[in-house]
């Protein structure tokens, strides 16, 4: 059991930035990959970026390229989420989740296994 809690989410202007943290519970946190998705209200969950397990590797959904960068700290059993240049349309539930490393589909949340309870993030404009 692999237990993530999130962390950083808040109120930010259109422009600005946020640092979303993922603490995960377990030493063998650098066994998962990681993800972050996100939720609107009335919409479906969708994928923003992830993370191999090693840091080595990452994926970022096309909305989010350019603006928002996945990193991890294996001795800190964390992983962020930089959000620059934040746009309203941004705003949702961001969670953080784990999939095991080996045959992983970053984009698909169907692999991960353990998630995180969610932190919100909304962007004014």
């Amino acid at each position: 059991q692999v237990q993530l809690v999130e962390s950083g989410g808040g109120l930010v202007q259109a422009g600005g930035s946020l640092r979303l943290s993922c603490a995960a519970s377990r030493r063998t946190f650098s066994s998962y990959a990681m993800g972050w998705f996100r939720q609107a209200p009335g919409k479906e969950r969708e994928f923003v970026g992830a993370i191999s397990w090693s840091g080595g590797s990452t994926y970022y959904a096309d909305s989010v390229k350019g603006r928002f960068t996945i990193s991890r700290d294996n001795a800190k059993n964390t992983v962020y989420l930089q959000m620059n240049s934040l746009k309203p349309e941004d705003t949702a539930v961001y969670y953080c989740a784990a999939a095991p490393a080996t045959g992983w589909t970053p984009g698909s949340q169907y692999e991960y296994k353990y998630w995180g309870q969610g932190t919100q993030v909304t962007v004014s404009s």
